[in-house]
């Protein structure tokens, strides 16, 4: 599937939730459902920095496209990290690099996070947004 396929699903999914109580925990169930990272993935260096939890993202390329692993130590950060490993793991890294990111305010996500978990948010993406750039200039 396309980035934006996916995105739209998303957004899809979200507009069935009558409230935001209801889109939080279907968050959460995201982050349960999350496969966990390797051990050995939880270093300083897979650590996104900007984020109110502790977050590690950990990209590998897989032919053309980049696989992202992630984890976090609080259950809704994990849910979030969830959703945006469903976009863009499995992707080319200039599709990455080329994505539009509405679909977060699609589905309202920035507007119910507190500002600190908003700015997690925004750290999130760029270091995907950086594993991108980074095996794009590789090839």
């Amino acid at each position: 599937m396309t980035i934006k396929a996916i995105q739209d699903e998303i957004v899809d999914e979200f507009s069935m939730f009558d409230d935001w109580m209801e889109r939080y925990e279907y968050i959460i169930e995201l982050g349960k459902k999350l496969p966990l990272i390797n051990e050995e993935y939880k270093t300083d260096d897979n650590l996104i920095k900007g984020c109110q939890s502790k977050v590690w993202l950990k990209g590998e390329q897989n032919e053309d496209k980049i696989v992202f692993t992630a984890d976090s130590d609080a259950i809704l950060t994990k849910g979030i990290i969830a959703i945006l490993i469903r976009v863009f793991s499995n992707q080319s890294a200039i599709d990455i690099i080329n994505s539009d990111m509405s679909f977060i305010d699609d589905i309202g996500l920035k507007e119910h996070l507190s500002p600190t978990r908003a700015n997690g948010l925004v750290s999130m993406i760029k270091n995907i947004k950086m594993y991108a750039i980074a095996f794009n200039a590789k090839a």
